[in-house]
């Protein structure tokens, strides 16, 4: 692939700052659009910028006056920020690429493995402005620019938290909670089967877009290799650390009664990666137990 020019919204987060890295390791440009609050990584140029203060965004862009091979909107949530991405950038750029999530789906309805189509969406809370922002692209005038939306499930790797379920979600104590012996509670204790992506993947994945006119105006799941229990996913963690992990189940009943909003952790997510592969898309392969091995290890070099 010849060297692109990329810019990222959201260039100082977690999935952002992987596919920055991942994209200079490839020998492409990299510009960011950042708060400037936290630094960005090395090489990467800034656009200092809030995208939630429209005007000033809109300026931004403007007073740049370039184009750009692939826009990744890594913290697209509200309809607005669709809406942005196509006035901004929909003759700047040739591709859009916004991560959306596998929230999306109305749990009730979801199927084993889950494809890309369905009929059964949420309507409203997290999952359900994702696909607002799906929609805006679908039904807009993206101009010459393509647009892809990825939905990943749980991401993890260094650069973020640990922990995939609540309580325990991105949990900033779970190392040290788990190093004492204490016992975790989840939801259902943690029988619910997710497959997780390490985000160096996923940024493998994004990448993977550019340029693929298979990719153009398509939506793709976008998880790991593993399907495993949620509790699993700890006593990997466990066995890294060299402990036992120790569980205690929630009542699914309770947890959804007390957090009805919260009804898409309580249930499978189980992908069929099938279009990702059949698009000539990277598909995750990197094994669950290696990826956590990465994240613990870098949590622990940083504690």
């Amino acid at each position: 692939m010849n060297p692109l020019r990329i810019l990222l919204i959201g260039g100082s987060g977690f999935v952002s700052g992987t596919v920055a890295r991942a994209a200079q390791a490839a020998g492409h440009t990299v510009w960011a659009v950042t708060r400037g609050q936290r630094p960005l990584i090395a090489g990467v140029i800034p656009v200092i910028a809030d995208r939630r203060d429209r005007d000033a965004m809109r300026r931004a862009i403007k007073e740049l006056d370039l184009e750009w091979d692939l826009v990744v909107d890594c913290i697209g949530y509200e309809e607005a920020d669709a809406q942005q991405d196509i006035e901004l950038f929909r003759n700047r750029a040739r591709q859009l690429v916004f991560i959306s999530t596998d929230f999306v789906y109305d749990p009730v309805h979801r199927r084993f493995p889950q494809t890309e189509e369905t009929n059964y969406y949420l309507p409203d809370g997290y999952g359900g402005k994702k696909r607002q922002c799906e929609l805006t692209l679908i039904h807009g005038d993206t101009g010459t620019m393509a647009w892809t939306v990825l939905r990943p499930g749980h991401i993890y790797g260094p650069g973020s938290l640990l922990g995939c379920l609540p309580l325990h979600g991105r949990d900033p104590e779970l190392l040290a909670k788990m190093q004492r012996g204490e016992t975790l509670q989840l939801i259902g204790g943690g029988y619910f089967l997710q497959q997780p992506i390490l985000a160096a993947d996923l940024a493998q994945t994004i990448l993977s877009c550019a340029g693929n006119p298979q990719a153009h105006h398509q939506i793709y799941l976008t998880a790991g290799p593993d399907i495993i229990e949620s509790r699993q996913y700890y006593t990997i963690i466990a066995d890294i650390l060299g402990v036992q992990a120790h569980i205690a189940e929630i009542s699914v009943s309770q947890f959804l009664a007390e957090h009805p909003d919260r009804h898409s952790f309580a249930c499978h997510r189980i992908c069929d990666l099938s279009k990702l592969r059949d698009h000539g898309l990277h598909v995750p392969a990197t094994p669950i137990s290696v990826g956590l091995r990465q994240h613990v290890t870098s949590l622990s070099h940083a504690a």
